[in-house]
C-alpha cells in the first residue's frame, strides 16, 4: 500500500482516537524486585501494577530477569510498535517516491474507517 504524509496523521489520529494508553514511567525505588520477593507475594505484585500502571521489573541475582506488565499496557505498547512500523514504512515509501495525493490518501482513509 502506497501512503502519504498526511495519511499517516489521519492514522495516528485514528489510533490515538480507538484509544492508546499511556504507561506510567518506572519509579526504580518501587519497581524493582529480586525473583524471590515476587515469588512470595505474586498476587501483590499483580494488582500493584493494575493500579499503578507502571511495569515492574524483577531480578535475579541483582540482574534483570524479566518484566510484570499489566494487559492494557502490553496491548497499548503493541498498539504503539505496529504504529511505528507504519510510519516508518510510509516515510521509507514517501521517500522512494511512491506517496500518493492528499486527496486520494483522505478517501482511502474514510473507507477503511467506515468499513
Amino acid at each position: 500500500m502506497i501512503i502519504s504524509q498526511r495519511m499517516i496523521l489521519y492514522c495516528i489520529m485514528y489510533k490515538t482516537r480507538i484509544g492508546v494508553i499511556n504507561m506510567q514511567r518506572l519509579r526504580v525505588d518501587q519497581d524493582i524486585r529480586p525473583l524471590s520477593e515476587f515469588r512470595a507475594g505474586v498476587a501483590a505484585f499483580f494488582k500493584q501494577v493494575q493500579e499503578t500502571k507502571r511495569p515492574l521489573v524483577i531480578t535475579q541475582h541483582g540482574k534483570s530477569v524479566g518484566v510484570l506488565l499489566g494487559i492494557q499496557e502490553y496491548e497499548a505498547m503493541q498498539k504503539t510498535i505496529e504504529l511505528l512500523q507504519d510510519v516508518q514504512k510510509s516515510v521509507a515509501q514517501i521517500s522512494e517516491g511512491k506517496g500518493i495525493d492528499h486527496n486520494q490518501a483522505r478517501e482511502m482513509v474514510s473507507i477503511r474507517l467506515s468499513g
